[in-house]
């Protein structure tokens, strides 16, 4: 899927993309701004969000069309947001530091309010990611609101000169996903079509680790390269400060989401849902396989409670972060409130017997 950025291509793509997904509108500061909303069937109560942010110049319909969203939200079991940034001199854009001055993190807190007053989103399981200038906004959003936000994973975007000396309102857990041959958004933080743009992605490494005060030190992980694409994924993940950082590093990569994974060794989506439900391994559990229904756990972080989603009756251990069986329980199939506020906080992992494991935070605070 390309999305190199060429003005003429591009507005022709946007002004004949169909209309095949309903379009939603939201009145804020006198406009009605517009949005997307895809949430999964089968589900009862507030579910995890994840918010995409598309690039410059896009259109949520044809995003939409790309990326079909509503099998994801099925997938994941997760409420998807795609709002439209607006206009500006002729091109939607998002106010990241780069152009326009329209609220945006307005907007889009304003959206997630009313959804989480409507009882269809968990407050406490609240994700961003984005594309290209969706990228840069996702930055702005961890930099100026990651105490509303879990997780964020920007992709082909940096943070803008605007934004790169604020600190952040607290310590997020991140993802930055970027190509090394990406020449619209490049690693150094330059442009072929619109000169320097941000700081370089090395730079926003420092920037994320030094602020979520990580070890300096990462662990680096190859990807498996089953497919002969021309690429290599290698994951940097920095660990031991306050919040989680990952750098997935695409050798050979150019301005592209990668999500066919028959074509590419990972496919972003996914890749990126790994992280925001579980992050960094070190226990010797197996990863879940998160294209089952069949076992859900929510929210994560989970505040002394959590729901647990299961198609059959099973079995359920919870383990603490050091490996230690901390619970066990018999559950019916079917959607179970289990307490968890006797539990150690921090990393628990939930393990149903049939080889499924769920990694979650408990932020209980007794």
């Amino acid at each position: 899927m390309k999305k190199t950025i060429v003005y003429a291509i591009l507005a022709a793509i946007v002004a004949v993309a169909p209309m095949r997904a309903q379009v939603r509108t939201f009145a804020w500061q006198n406009t009605q701004r517009q949005y997307m909303l895809f949430e999964p069937t089968g589900r009862d109560g507030a579910v995890p969000v994840m918010y995409f942010l598309h690039g410059l110049g896009d259109n949520i319909t044809r995003c939409n069309d790309e990326m079909h969203f509503a099998p994801l939200a099925e997938r994941y079991g997760w409420a998807i947001v795609v709002p439209q940034a607006l206009s500006v001199s002729g091109y939607t854009m998002w106010n990241a530091g780069l152009g326009g001055s329209a609220d945006d993190a307005g907007f889009l807190l304003a959206l997630l309010d009313t959804l989480v007053s409507d009882g269809r989103v968990n407050p406490d399981s609240v994700f961003f990611t984005g594309f290209s200038m969706g990228g840069f906004m996702t930055h702005r959003m961890a930099i100026e609101h990651g105490d509303r936000i879990t997780a964020c994973a920007p992709v082909s975007g940096l943070i803008s000169f605007a934004f790169a000396d604020e600190v952040p309102v607290a310590p997020v857990k991140m993802m930055h996903i970027h190509g090394t041959s990406d020449n619209v958004v490049g690693w150094n933080g330059g442009s072929a079509y619109f000169g320097t743009i941000g700081i370089s992605v090395d730079s926003l490494v420092r920037y994320w680790t030094d602020w979520n005060v990580c070890d300096e030190t990462p662990d680096i992980d190859t990807l498996s390269d089953r497919v002969n694409d021309g690429l290599r994924f290698i994951r940097y993940t920095y660990t031991g400060g306050d919040a989680e950082f990952q750098l997935l590093k695409v050798v050979g990569g150019t301005h592209d989401w990668y999500q066919d994974s028959t074509a590419h060794d990972i496919d972003y989506f996914d890749e990126i849902h790994r992280f925001f439900t579980g992050g960094a391994s070190s226990l010797g559990f197996n990863d879940p396989s998160y294209d089952s229904p069949q076992f859900r756990v929510w929210p994560n972080p989970a505040a002394g409670y959590l729901y647990v989603q299961t198609s059959e009756p099973v079995t359920l251990t919870i383990y603490d972060g050091m490996g230690n069986a901390v619970m066990r329980g018999n559950y019916e199939e079917g959607i179970t409130r289990v307490d968890i506020q006797e539990l150690p906080e921090g990393l628990l992992i939930l393990a149903d017997g049939k080889g499924n494991t769920r990694k979650i935070v408990n932020a209980n605070v007794r």
